[in-house]
């Protein structure tokens, strides 16, 4: 049990989790630079293979909903380890399928059982006292920021030079590492949740019809992770064509560029001395549709979209920092499953960012995909000005 002197969590287990939400998180966005090197091998159309990136933030929503809500009910540290080799054997799936409907189902699978970070959140929230709850949150949601992102870069340059193949395969091997330190040093906590899983289940759609302020922090979550998705998954499309010409490697490499803006998010809570929490979620929606003007207008050069991925990620990495500190502040000990509602949300807006995108890019090339983008932070931003007064939290 890795709990400091004054019954806090310590510092080492914070950092374990911060490292493996990165690690199991990436297993969701692999797939995004190498989409160009799956559809090459299988000989079928960009828009088909687009569906691994929809199915995984399907997947991931439907383990969100399905598998998050469980720890509340049983213990976590056991949890966690069974389903560890569950993404294990996904990737492993990924790795060897030889025809595009086993990826389709690899993807889900994946996407299914890598929700890790999301049962690591409240445990942290849970742990640590008053003094150093939002450190230890912001250092674990760190961890899962630059997993997601590097996760891109990481994966183009495998993609490239060994194979998309490769990087799955490493990603199972990296599963088994991560299961041992989770058994080794992860503290065990009671549950506290003592119903049937229907119950828990019932539970979870309770806090959506009865909490507002959980509600409008979902439905900004959602469009605003949308319109971040929708960017990353065509972005190998746009650039595979004239005037880049380039292949996976130079695509994952924007990761880089979009982890800037990830890092400076993380910081974000610091701004609460100076901006109430409301202004500051306004602020970082303006910058997420104020990407799309760089990303659209710019959108032919290196620089445009360079400073468009620093800037979505940075507006969205922001507006979710603060969007989970909003409904964390609800009074209830059923963390998980407010944690469940906010991030099942993300996830659909996720896959709808992606989905949409796809068609777009389809019909209308790199300027329905920004019209998609900056129509998502349009909507996150008109919602947030309705409604972010009117709520108020129940406790």
């Amino acid at each position: 049990m890795q709990l400091n002197s004054t019954g806090g969590i310590s510092r080492t287990v914070i950092w374990l989790m911060s490292v493996i939400s990165g690690l199991v998180v990436a297993n969701n966005y692999y797939n995004q630079p190498l989409l160009g090197l799956i559809s090459e091998e299988l000989n079928v159309p960009e828009s088909a293979v687009s569906k691994i990136s929809v199915l995984t933030q399907l997947g991931y929503a439907a383990g969100l909903l399905l598998i998050v809500p469980l720890g509340d009910k049983l213990y976590r540290k056991k949890l966690i380890l069974t389903d560890l080799l569950l993404v294990f054997a996904a990737l492993l799936w990924m790795t060897f399928g030889t025809e595009l409907w086993m990826l389709y189902v690899a993807s889900l699978l994946i996407g299914i059982t890598s929700v890790i970070p999301q049962l690591f959140i409240p445990i942290a929230a849970e742990l640590s006292s008053d003094k150093e709850k939002s450190s230890n949150i912001g250092t674990v949601m760190s961890g899962l920021l630059l997993g997601i992102l590097l996760s891109r870069f990481i994966g183009g340059i495998v993609g490239e030079f060994w194979g998309w193949r490769a990087m799955f395969g490493i990603a199972a091997a990296l599963m088994i590492i991560v299961w041992f330190a989770v058994y080794k040093m992860l503290p065990e906590l009671q549950p506290n949740f003592k119903g049937s899983y229907g119950e828990l289940m019932k539970s979870v759609f309770h806090l959506a019809r009865t909490q507002p302020v959980l509600r409008l922090a979902s439905f900004r979550g959602a469009m605003a992770f949308g319109s971040m998705c929708a960017l990353f998954t065509t972005l190998v499309f746009h650039m595979e064509n004239p005037p880049f010409n380039v292949g996976s490697s130079v695509v994952g490499s924007f990761g880089l560029a979009g982890a800037v803006g990830a890092l400076a998010a993380a910081k974000v809570g610091k701004l609460q001395q100076y901006f109430s929490l409301n202004r500051i979620i306004f602020y970082a929606l303006l910058i997420v549709l104020g990407s799309w003007l760089f990303t659209y207008f710019a959108g032919e050069t290196y620089w445009g979209l360079i400073v468009g991925v620093i800037l979505v990620d940075l507006g969205v990495q922001s507006s979710h920092i603060m969007n989970q500190t909003n409904y964390f502040m609800i009074k209830s000990n059923a963390v998980n499953r407010l944690n469940t509602v906010y991030m099942v949300s993300y996830f659909i807006g996720g896959s709808l960012g992606t989905w949409t995108a796809s068609i777009a890019w389809q019909h209308a090339q790199w300027t329905g995909v920004c019209t998609v983008g900056a129509a998502m932070a349009v909507l996150a931003l008109i919602a947030h000005l309705l409604f972010a007064r009117r709520v108020q939290l129940n406790p």
